[in-house]
């Protein structure tokens, strides 16, 4: 099946133009809008419209990445909180709309001293509330939820799951790096990525993409310290070109990767004898 690649970075802010023409120019065929740090696009509807369409044009599948504060499941009395993340998480519906994005990229919380069953049960909770709103407001968009990477908090690999079995505009964002240093690197060979890849699988919509990020990474006591430069660590692309190769379903991978030349190398990996667009 098809695998589209790109990096989680839109390369230019000048202009969706200049931003299309490089994810071309470099062979790209996917780019997760960054909004980690908060929303840059200014005039934002015309710059989200045109990068869609552009996009569409050259056969780039689009993402978004939700800011980093706008974290689901707060506490009951973190209210203004809870307001603040679902405003800005509107917000990047709203985008992911007018640029017609697959997806919208976010991260599921934190513990925050409960039981994992209570925090997950708020994060449902949370997720259902927001759909309510965003239907009313006509920016429904199917949220992916990230596999994290530190073992002890919310975000497990089976977290995930479980909030995508629930849901079914809910989709699991298989971060492969988190997932290597979590299990204290545990991802060398084809079965491992194989057999979450099963999983994710199992829970997807019939027409619906794997969302995979993917770099190299450092860790310690099986939490990540740091995204490397491809070759620095452990975490290798070819088992998960292989384990892709396993389904009959569609992938999106985004580099996390710091650097061009980390984006390049998985890219020649993972498309060599691969079905491209």
């Amino acid at each position: 099946m098809t695998t589209h690649f790109g990096p989680a970075r839109v390369p230019s802010r000048e202009s969706p133009e200049a931003s299309v023409d490089l994810l071309v120019e470099r062979g790209y065929t996917a780019c997760e809008i960054d909004f980690e740090g908060g929303f840059w696009m200014k005039p934002e509807w015309e710059w989200a419209g045109r990068l869609g369409e552009l996009a569409r044009e050259r056969g780039i599948a689009l993402s978004v990445h939700s800011p980093i504060a706008a974290i689901l499941g707060h506490l009951p009395g973190d209210e203004q909180k809870r307001k603040r993340a679902f405003g800005m998480l509107d917000h990047t519906a709203g985008v992911a709309v007018a640029c017609g994005a697959g997806v919208v990229v976010v991260h599921p919380g934190y513990l925050l001293g409960r039981a994992r069953e209570a925090a997950l049960e708020s994060v449902a909770k949370d997720l259902s509330d927001l759909r309510e709103r965003l239907e009313a407001k006509e920016r429904s968009v199917d949220f992916g939820v990230e596999i994290m990477g530190r073992v002890r908090e919310l975000g497990t690999a089976e977290d995930v799951f479980w909030l995508a079995a629930r849901f079914e505009w809910v989709r699991p964002v298989i971060d492969f790096a988190h997932l290597h240093a979590v299990t204290d690197g545990g991802f060398t060979d084809v079965e491992a990525f194989a057999e979450v890849l099963a999983c994710a699988d199992a829970v997807l919509e019939t027409a619906a993409p794997f969302h995979v990020h993917f770099s190299d990474i450092a860790y310690a006591n099986r939490n990540e310290t740091k995204h490397l430069p491809y070759g620095e660590g452990t975490l290798r692309a070819e088992p998960l070109r292989e384990a892709l190769a396993r389904f009959d379903r569609p992938a999106t991978v985004i580099s996390e990767s710091p650097g061009e030349e980390s984006h390049q190398t998985i890219k020649e990996i993972l498309l060599a004898g691969a079905a491209r667009p």
